[in-house]
């Protein structure tokens, strides 16, 4: 039979050995079958428990190696800075300039997270408001929320805005402003102002760019390949002579 070893060191070098366990091999580690003498032990340790696989797997806080968004996964199995995925899914959505719908944050977290945001929603953490026939979930303060919201809606129609919540036009006129002024870019501008924009938007920004300046995809694409090759003409689009050659007129004869 196995001694028993309470030792919290113990799990501690099983989970640095393992990068992770379950409840139950905690409980071989240790030599007990109670799920309470694994606990005290690990409150002892800082450790993280899974957000994903219903809390199921064990980690150490020294062992993450959290991204930019405080998320780390091993094997599959995804852990969060911030704890549950509650937790989680408060801290993506609060800060967000323009909050999340539901599948944004289930792409984001790799979980599944309808029900959390529905009990986050009933306990009045997080706000919901209907953007484009779908649930935008934004922050339990009003302020906050009226920011995310306006950003969001100004984004469904002009791509080309970031962060809306401190302008002081709708979104039409800000839409109606752009397209003045990009039709008063020459060819190449036009090309190069699109592929830019397209850069900013990340993947799928071709196609977005071209249904809201009414532009061929592949133009877009041009540009943006110019922008990041640095081939770019200056000056005129076109060399003085190119294109149709001048026609010189002929001053009219008098009828005699």
């Amino acid at each position: 039979m196995r001694p028993l070893s309470f030792d919290p060191h113990a799990l501690r070098k099983h989970l640095l050995r393992h990068k992770m366990a379950t409840l139950p091999a905690l409980k071989d580690v240790l030599g007990t079958t109670a799920d309470l003498t694994v606990f005290r032990k690990l409150k002892l340790l800082d450790y993280l428990s899974s957000y994903t696989h219903r809390g199921r797997y064990y980690a150490l806080r020294e062992t993450a190696r959290f991204d930019s968004a405080g998320l780390w996964s091993h094997e599959a199995v995804w852990f969060s800075r911030f704890g549950t995925l509650l937790a989680t899914i408060e801290s993506f959505v609060n800060p967000s300039p323009r909050g999340w719908f539901a599948h944004e944050l289930a792409d984001a977290l790799h979980a599944e997270v309808q029900d959390p945001l529905h009990d986050l929603v009933r306990a009045g953490r997080l706000h919901r408001s209907e953007v484009a026939g779908r649930f935008l979930y934004t922050s339990a303060d009003s302020r906050q929320a009226r920011d995310q919201l306006r950003t969001r809606q100004t984004a469904q129609s002009v791509p080309l805005v970031a962060d809306a919540s401190a302008l002081q036009v709708s979104p039409d006129e800000l839409k109606t402003a752009i397209l003045l002024f990009y039709s008063l870019l020459d060819e190449q501008q036009r090309r190069l102002f699109a592929g830019l924009e397209s850069i900013k938007l990340g993947h799928g920004g071709d196609s977005i760019l071209a249904e809201f300046l009414g532009l061929d995809p592949h133009t877009i694409a041009r540009g943006r390949q110019q922008l990041l090759d640095q081939q770019v003409t200056t000056g005129r689009t076109r060399r003085s002579g190119g294109g149709r050659k001048l026609i010189e007129k002929k001053p009219p004869t008098s009828l005699p």
